[in-house]
């Protein structure tokens, strides 16, 4: 990913992830937008709202952060972003992420 590690693209992702209801609706956001990705393709409707909810949730927190998205910078923190979400989700529960 541009030459960077894995760890480097995570620890500058952390730095415009600051704030503790940035960290509670990213928690909420991204994991509603990457389900809404395969539930649109049997309910669009609920698949549109769960993306654009998801989205909400993420520039919300980007307020109270008083920072701009990181994938404005770089659009691989797309990726990043959901990486992140699963690794502070299974952090502490035997996982090896």
């Amino acid at each position: 990913m541009g030459g960077l590690s894995t760890m480097s693209w995570l620890e500058t992702y952390q730095t415009t992830h600051q704030h503790p209801v940035n960290r509670l609706l990213h928690s909420v956001g991204i994991p509603m937008i990457v389900v809404s990705l395969g539930i649109v393709f049997w309910s669009w409707r609920w698949g549109l709202a769960l993306f654009v909810v998801g989205w909400i949730f993420q520039l919300v927190g980007h307020v109270f952060e008083g920072k701009p998205p990181a994938f404005f910078s770089n659009p691989v923190y797309l990726l990043v972003g959901p990486y992140w979400w699963i690794k502070k989700s299974f952090k502490g529960r035997g996982s090896k992420f």
